[in-house]
């Protein structure tokens, strides 16, 4: 291992331990951590481990799908979000709502219609079975669009008020206390990761360009398709747990592209942490600003990633 590399993980698995303690004892009443670990403040101990171990696993999983998308598609402003996996999921949520499924049914829903919005995204845009970038990329978008609009017009018709509370959910929350649907989703977040790891250096001959990827002897559209249903899969069941929490997977992986370079080998082990960090950071925001009062994650996440949004884009058109 470079020794450059191993310094970058030691440091980085140094700030994420802090920034899990950190994460114990705060909150809207901040409690000494020798103080948690006492009978009577068990159950918020456990509440925060769940929202720390919920972070760790959607931070990881966003950051690296965002990694995939970006090389695949060659497009630096590429996030988990932009096949339309997260409006696939929502209106999936609010269907199972709508025709009075249990809340237990809930996930299931999500991760349902997250499929469905991918099987439609990839049979938009595939042309001769292939995949041409723009074409993922333009049905999306579309497949994005329509779906927030039947959701929009399905909660501005409703009078169910937990319709309405999902307004919570659609912008992203860690408070997940299911420990079975935690540990399926993190079990499918790391395969994803392993998987996406597997094929580093065929994504860093992607990012150079197809044609020098083809030269290479890599089958670019296997790859292609596999890191499309990989990254599809892992933010579908993310969003089954916390919600939509976009910006993640565009901010992280840029940020430690300047840190440690484009290698993907480097960069996805170091993203992973980079991005746990970043999202236990964001919930502790999220419960500290105005307490008692919590605001949704993905409104700290938004707020934060829109400005480096903006930034990748004026420079991208500066590039161009």
């Amino acid at each position: 291992m470079n020794p450059r590399f191993r310094k970058r993980l030691i440091v980085l698995s140094i700030i994420l331990f802090a920034m899990i303690t950190f994460g114990l004892i705060s909150g809207s009443v901040n409690i000494p951590f020798y103080q948690l670990l006492l009978k009577e403040n068990q159950a918020i101990f456990h509440l925060r481990i769940f929202r720390i171990l919920t972070a760790l696993v959607a931070g990881s999983g966003l950051a690296v799908s965002g990694i995939a998308l970006q090389a695949i598609l060659r497009n630096s402003l590429a996030e988990p979000y932009l096949l339309g996996t997260s409006s696939g999921a929502g209106l999936g949520a609010i269907a199972a709502i709508i025709t009075g499924l249990s809340a237990m049914y809930l996930p299931l829903a999500a991760f349902l219609g997250a499929l469905l919005s991918i099987f439609l995204v990839y049979n938009l845009a595939r042309q001769n079975n292939k995949i041409p970038e723009q074409s993922l990329i333009l049905s999306g978008v579309i497949i994005s669009v329509a779906f927030s609009a039947i959701i929009v017009f399905f909660v501005s018709i409703s009078s169910n008020e937990a319709l309405h509370g999902l307004t919570w959910w659609l912008w992203g929350s860690l408070q997940m206390y299911d420990f079975k649907l935690l540990s399926l989703v993190a079990l499918i977040d790391i395969a994803g990761i392993a998987v996406i790891y597997i094929f580093s250096q065929d994504l860093n001959a992607l990012s150079i360009g197809e044609e020098e990827a083809i030269h290479l002897g890599i089958d670019v559209e296997r790859v292609k398709k596999i890191m499309i249903l990989v990254t599809s899969l892992i933010t579908a069941s993310l969003v089954c747990i916390c919600g939509i929490i976009g910006f993640v997977g565009l901010m992280v992986p840029h940020m430690m592209r300047l840190i440690v370079g484009p290698n993907h080998k480097i960069l996805i082990p170091t993203a992973c942490l980079a991005a746990a960090i970043f999202m236990i950071f964001c919930d502790i925001l999220s419960r500290v600003i105005l307490p008692p009062f919590e605001i949704p994650i993905g409104v700290i996440t938004a707020l934060l990633g829109a400005p480096t949004f903006f930034f990748l884009l004026k420079r991208k058109l500066r590039i161009r």
